[in-house]
């Protein structure tokens, strides 16, 4: 069913029986236009809009709006849509908030008196930018979240803003026009189709029913993820940049009595970013790097390499022989990746595909790598580019085209490798959405706390359901070992351990796996392997913010596995989800002697114990 709101004139509004409130807005150089239709001193402007339910998606409505000049030209600078405000029942109203800078927040934050954030999906840092074009806001009986539906990224800020003294959350779809666009008499302005949704529960909610709609209305495909991105992985980047050669063969021995079946060789092979050939490091080049896959297949397992694309360094031969390769700024300079000292590459440039084809065939047939570690958070955005050899029609097309350089990665290295496993890091960034559905892993991205792993799978559960989520190296987790939150969650575990000994030339660390840690990884391997939790359906039972102590639900082969957090806590824990009319035998499997016993799921409660995590599989009995 589709309802229509059209607003023609001042007397149509006033013979309405309850008028709709605008929340729309357009800003011109005329005038800031705040209620529709606006008339004065020969400006006219109408705004149409319609609203329209989705069936099959209970709380979600598009929105289509466009304003027509009915007076005198008008010069429009911005517009505004779906401006909203909440009255929080509390002193916090929980937000997702997903986009990045250097700051590299949490994508939930908790929204108080005196907060505000613009939240711009474009460059926020030299190498920070893009995310996912929505907000949400929830409190105890659910949420509110307004956003876009786009089959591109849009560069739309998202404010969100409790002012201090006031008594309400504000949210809204703020965009700049590139470009001032003047409106003749007659002339018509459209804008970017946006929705509103009110749901229950939290985030998860609100990502779930985005993306259902973005995969079945505007052409966004999901992936489905290799069965062997859901094996674990050990990555060489504990031995850092300057690692050997002989430091990674000297481990495979180690990680494949361990169960490791992937092998990540990371950064530090290259002559320099751009210049992807082997360094001093690798004197036998390619029949070196092949001497290392083939070790890696001995023992049967997966190689992976590490690989920043889209960063030349300014004094690489590619740079020098390629120039036109370069993406170029409005003030026609190369847009720098801080974090590689390096320049962006165009993401829409033909010449940086063909450059691009001929590094797979080196990568995956040469080297005969089994797939690719992506990496860096210059990956999830760029500025618009002014380059010439783009061929594109605006600039602005790069920044919402660049995800679509990383499906022609995956296409083409799983041409070239058909089971091939491609994993992209935005490091620290909430994910370009538009990134998701050009990969078959995806990966915690360098977290700064084991928080931000268990907030990040939930989020990719909800918009991918059946993707691998590979938790990072569990050196970066809370105390450098918190195993419970990569497993409780659903994700993929894996390690940067060194062994016997970590490479004297690299500071940071130690991340030599002592006996106290070879214990601890072989207890967790064992439970890792013997529920495969990463290839369970991941359920949103709790609602984050409000439930304490935190709570994840994953089902697996009938049962259901529940993981709690928190620094400490002692009291009653519900078990949501069961069936009141069967028994559960429940078991404490990650405990050193697990304990069992009988839930009733009639009255789903225990009373639990514990430091930092609980971890606890019900299956019915029959």
């Amino acid at each position: 069913m589709k309802k229509t709101i059209i607003f023609l004139s001042l007397a149509a509004m006033m013979v309405a029986c309850t008028p709709k409130q605008d929340t729309e807005r357009l800003i011109c150089e005329e005038a800031d236009m705040q209620s529709f239709p606006y008339s004065e001193h020969g400006l006219r402007v109408v705004k149409h809009q319609t609203v329209t339910p989705v069936e099959g998606m209970d709380g979600l409505e598009v929105i289509e709006t466009y304003f027509v000049n009915e007076g005198k030209p008008v010069t429009v600078k911005a517009y505004e849509l779906c401006r909203t405000s909440i009255k929080p029942q509390d002193t916090v109203v929980w937000s997702l908030q997903p986009t990045s800078s250097n700051a590299r927040l949490d994508w939930v934050l908790p929204v108080t008196e005196g907060f505000q954030k613009e939240n711009y999906l474009g460059m926020n840092n030299s190498d920070y930018g893009g995310g996912i074009p929505l907000v949400d806001l929830w409190q105890r009986d659910g949420g509110e979240a307004i956003g876009l539906f786009e089959p591109v990224l849009k560069m739309i800020s998202m404010p969100v803003e409790w002012k201090r003294y006031d008594n309400k959350v504000t949210m809204a779809l703020h965009y700049d026009l590139p470009e001032p666009v003047e409106l003749a008499t007659g002339d018509t302005l459209h804008c970017f189709k946006a929705f509103r949704l009110t749901h229950k529960g939290d985030y998860f909610n609100a990502l779930r029913t985005f993306s259902e709609y973005m995969q079945a209305h505007e052409g966004v495909e999901m992936k489905p993820s290799e069965p062997e991105a859901f094996e674990p992985v050990w990555c060489a980047w504990g031995y850092g940049r300057p690692f050997k050669m002989n430091m990674v063969l000297g481990t495979l021995d180690k990680v494949a009595e361990l169960g490791f079946k992937w092998v990540d060789v990371d950064d530090g092979y290259q002559i320099a970013e751009g210049d992807w050939n082997t360094n001093e490091l690798f004197p036998g080049g390619d029949a070196d790097m092949r001497h290392i896959t083939d070790e890696i297949h001995k023992r049967g397992m997966k190689a992976k390499l590490w690989w920043a694309p889209l960063a030349a360094d300014p004094d690489t031969k590619l740079v020098k022989e390629h120039p036109e390769m370069l993406l170029l700024t409005d003030e026609w300079a190369h847009e720098y990746i801080t974090w590689w000292d390096s320049w962006y590459l165009s993401p829409v440039n033909p010449a940086v595909d063909a450059y691009t084809t001929d590094l797979l065939k080196m990568f995956l047939q040469t080297w005969n790598f089994d797939g690719l570690k992506i990496d860096g958070q210059h990956l999830n955005c760029c500025l618009p580019d002014y380059n010439e050899h783009t061929g594109l029609n605006s600039a602005w097309e790069a920044p919402e085209q660049m995800p679509t350089y990383f499906g022609k990665v995956y296409d083409q290295a799983r041409a070239l490798k058909p089971d091939a496993v491609i994993q992209v890091c935005p490091c620290g960034c909430a994910v370009n959405y538009f990134l998701v559905p050009q990969i078959n892993q995806a990966v915690a991205s360098d977290p700064m706390s084991s928080r931000q792993v268990r907030m990040k799978r939930k989020a990719y559960a909800a918009m991918a359901p059946g993707l691998a989520y590979y938790g990072d190296h569990i050196e970066l987790t809370d105390g450098g070992n918190d195993y419970a939150t990569q497993i409780g969650t659903g994700s993929v575990i894996g390690t940067k351990f060194t062994y016997p000994e970590d490479n004297p030339d690299w500071k940071e660390g130690p991340f030599k796996l002592t006996p106290e840690k070879e214990a601890l990884l072989r207890k967790w391997m064992k439970i890792y392997k013997e529920h495969n939790l990463a290839r369970g359906e991941y359920l949103n039972l709790y609602t984050w913010g409000y439930d304490y102590p935190e709570a994840h639900v994953i089902r697996q082969n009938g049962a259901l596995y529940y993981a709690f957090y928190a620094d400490t806590f002692e009291g009653t824990l519900e078990l949501r989800g069961l069936d009141k009319d069967k028994q559960y035998t429940a078991v404490e499997y990650t405990a050193d002697t697990p304990r069992e016993f009988i839930v009733d799921g009639a009255n789903p409660q225990i009373e639990a114990k514990f430091e930092k995590n609980y971890l606890i599989q019900l299956t019915p009995n029959k």
